[in-house]
């Protein structure tokens, strides 16, 4: 037992961060409406439990995605942490302005991994999505913003099935070489596995360091969080997630939530790994953004601690 702690123990990072995606992700693909007023005290909540960067929000044409209508009225009424990013999701020049004019601290912009995903979701080539988004790298580079890159279906796909590790790394290191300063992996179906993760972040990393990469994961089969671990191990230390397990996929028939932001702390917690996270004022956040939509959290981990609390 001692010889497996000792050699396992040292691949495993002391900190982990924690990008919360849930109140832009998580929420988007909501049917029932979520005011203003309630995104802001998730977001307040989510940062006095110690989240450090919270995606807040997507400039978006509220025809497509009518969730987020109100992330101009999110971001100007929210009371900030110094020590917390505040950052919107962006999928063209249009929705880059209105970000600035709103106060995103950060941007992130989004590529596939896919042909068929990137025409089904945006109606373009993966080529012509990256060279739709040179405008606003450009004008964050010139605005002193940062850009976060975002690759989906990384392991696989819901039209072309697995998708190969090295046609990931070409979008990872095309988004990091024109100036994303993070690139965060998919697994938008969550049909990932540790074999087939391991595979493309070996592939991916050989491109872009390491240190630069994250990891999304959804638990549409029930692989999340052994997912994580799998690229804990290869030195991967940060980690999307969604408050309650919210999010899916419109484009992906099936695809379950985003991992719960409260199944990784309580992971990371059972590891040694720091996060700086409170997980009790997590579980909190949890439970109150859950019965605003009137639903049990996706968190295990939540549910459980809500039975052992009855």
């Amino acid at each position: 037992m001692n010889d497996i702690t000792q050699t396992s123990s040292p691949t495993l990072p002391t900190f982990v961060k924690i990008v919360e995606v849930g109140p832009r992700d998580g929420l988007q693909n909501e049917v029932i409406p979520i005011s203003a007023q309630d995104k802001v005290s998730l977001i307040t909540q989510l940062a006095d439990a110690g989240v450090s960067y919270i995606e807040s929000g997507s400039f978006v044409s509220p025809k497509w995605v009518p969730q987020m209508a109100t992330s101009t009225e999110v971001f100007q009424t929210l009371t900030r942490k110094p020590s917390v990013t505040y950052a919107a999701l962006t999928p063209n020049m249009k929705g880059f302005e209105a970000a600035m004019a709103a106060g995103a601290d950060e941007v992130a912009i989004f590529a596939a991994a896919s042909e068929s995903f990137s025409q089904k979701n945006i109606n373009c080539s993966i080529e012509e999505s990256i060279t739709r988004f040179e405008p606003i790298l450009a004008a964050a580079k010139n605005a002193n913003i940062k850009v976060r890159g975002y690759v989906s279906c990384v392991v696989g796909c819901p039209y072309e099935g697995n998708i190969s590790p090295d046609a990931v790394a070409l979008v990872a290191q095309t988004l990091y070489n024109k100036g994303c300063y993070e690139v965060s992996l998919g697994d938008t179906i969550g049909v990932g596995t540790p074999a087939s993760v391991t595979k493309m972040l070996q592939a991916v990393s050989a491109r872009v360091p390491m240190a630069k990469l994250a990891v999304h994961f959804h638990d549409t089969y029930g692989q999340a969080l052994t997912n994580i671990y799998a690229a804990l191990q290869l030195g991967i230390n940060v980690v999307d997630s969604a408050i309650a397990g919210l999010g899916g996929c419109p484009y992906a028939k099936g695809a379950s939530g985003n991992v719960a932001t409260e199944d990784v702390v309580y992971l990371l917690n059972g590891l040694g790994i720091e996060s700086n996270i409170d997980f009790n004022k997590l579980l909190s956040a949890g439970w109150f953004i859950s019965d605003k939509l009137g639903k049990a959290p996706i968190s295990k981990v939540s549910n459980a601690y809500l039975a052992k609390a009855q």
